[in-house]
């Protein structure tokens, strides 16, 4: 569907155990548009990440001897 920009493709995947055909929505340029549930696990990696580096932060100033909470 050129004149909106998007176009319907098809890819094999898996959900509850089941392999099959699923069709899904792609831009203009062929990038696949993201289901909810890859949105969610992206975000989901994301956080964690974001998580680890704060950990990660906390250690190091405590290393230092300062205390964030009093900052």
């Amino acid at each position: 569907m050129p004149e909106i920009g998007l176009g319907i493709g098809r890819e094999q995947g898996t959900y509850q155990g089941r392999i099959r055909e699923w069709l899904f929505w792609y831009d203009q340029d062929g990038n696949k548009y993201q289901t909810p549930e890859e949105v969610n696990a992206q975000q989901q990696q994301q956080l964690e990440q974001t998580q680890q580096q704060l950990q990660e932060l906390l250690a190091r100033l405590q290393q230092q001897g300062i205390d964030p909470n009093l900052l």
